[in-house]
């Protein structure tokens, strides 16, 4: 090689191997941070099977007898863990059924909103949420006319899907601009509910907990409740791991999956249905007016540190899981309502986030 040659490959070389150094650190950085979020969701993934594992006793335990013995044997693993915390609420069944509710919500909350956040439709949670509580007045009218003693959140599950429906068909059919169809629906769901509700309690003398379902209280899951809530959450789970590519694809480049003449239209009305149901079963822990708020806050503090949309995702359950547990212990503790103390605790970890962020807006991988 002349000696021309060595001038001009020399800082070339030099360059190549001080990039493959930075990236080997980056890497070498990178691994144990990955190591830490695959073992809190391994943790999370075990507490969310047994919670929906007690869910499934607690329905099997009336009709099988090994059912029973099992779930008498979780309750009295609650009574030892009563006696080292020095408590007095994991021995009864009402409050395992109000966790297990909570550790759902804490992964399919993040889980969806994860796609909503990337693709600014936040505002299409509290739009949900406020048809849900209509929901929950015709479910209130309809039990008053007919005596039916099912739980109302079953009705309102199929109001909040009609509403899901109406949502996505308004806003592909009408001429407005933005986001206003989804305002109009935010606004009017919740008139025509408080119209129910009051025109329910003034001719049918029905009472009903309407804080409970605004602002979110444990003592609103019910068995009903904490079973929807895990049905609804493993079939949520399904269908985001089945779709997640094409979920990813049309979140992130609408255009070219319509090019690559994927159904836009129908996964589209699938995140908008699945958010639905999230919103319904959410509902009876966070209330209507803050449910939003789990599907946005987590994802918000999970964005400020990852460095891909699957890290995101994957954060995002973390810090969801993380607000509900501790929201629990606050509301426990300080006897508050739910609702609020998971969404304060929620919105901790995001100023926390920020705090620690060596950056303030973060451009993502979609890998």
């Amino acid at each position: 090689m002349s000696r021309d040659e060595r001038t001009t490959t020399g800082p070339m070389d030099g360059e190549t191997h001080a990039h493959s150094r930075s990236d080997g650190a980056a890497i070498r950085q990178l691994e144990p941070r990955r190591g830490i979020e695959l073992a809190g969701l391994g943790l999370v993934a075990a507490l969310a099977a047994a919670m929906v594992g007690f869910v499934a006793l607690d329905w099997l335990r009336h009709v099988l007898s090994p059912a029973a013995l099992l779930f008498e044997q979780f309750l009295i693993v609650g009574m030892w863990l009563d006696y080292y915390l020095g408590t007095n609420v994991f021995q009864h069944a009402f409050m395992w059924r109000q966790i297990a509710t909570g550790v759902c919500i804490g992964i399919v909350a993040p889980l969806v909103g994860t796609y909503l956040v990337h693709r600014q439709m936040a505002l299409i949670g509290e739009t949900l949420a406020h048809t849900a509580f209509a929901g929950v007045a015709v479910g209130l009218i309809f039990t008053g006319l007919t005596g039916w003693s099912g739980s109302l959140l079953w009705i309102a599950l199929v109001v909040g899907v009609l509403g899901a429906l109406a949502v996505q068909w308004l806003t592909e059919h009408t001429t407005a601009f933005g986001d206003v169809p989804i305002a109009i629906m935010l606004t009017g769901s919740f008139a025509v509910g408080t119209l129910l509700i009051s025109w329910g309690r003034s001719s049918m003398s029905i009472a009903i907990d309407i804080e409970g379902y605004l602002f979110g209280n444990l003592s609103v899951v019910t068995a009903d409740g904490a079973r929807m809530m895990a049905i609804l959450s493993v079939a949520v789970v399904a269908v985001v791991a089945a779709t997640y590519k094409q979920l990813l694809f049309i979140t992130f480049d609408e255009q070219a999956a319509r090019v690559a003449r994927l159904n836009v239209r129908w996964y589209n009305t699938l995140l908008i249905v699945m958010t639905a149901v999230v919103v319904v079963g959410a509902m009876q822990v966070l209330g209507v007016i803050l449910v939003a708020g789990m599907l946005v806050i987590p994802v918000a503090t999970a964005s400020q540190i990852a460095r891909s949309f699957r890290e995101t995702l994957y954060c995002s359950i973390l810090f969801g899981q993380c607000a509900i547990l501790g929201g629990f212990a606050l509301a426990l503790g300080l006897d508050l309502p739910s609702g609020g103390s998971i969404i304060v605790v929620a919105i901790l970890f995001y100023l926390c986030s920020i705090a620690l962020s060596d950056r303030s807006a973060a451009a993502i991988s979609m890998h």
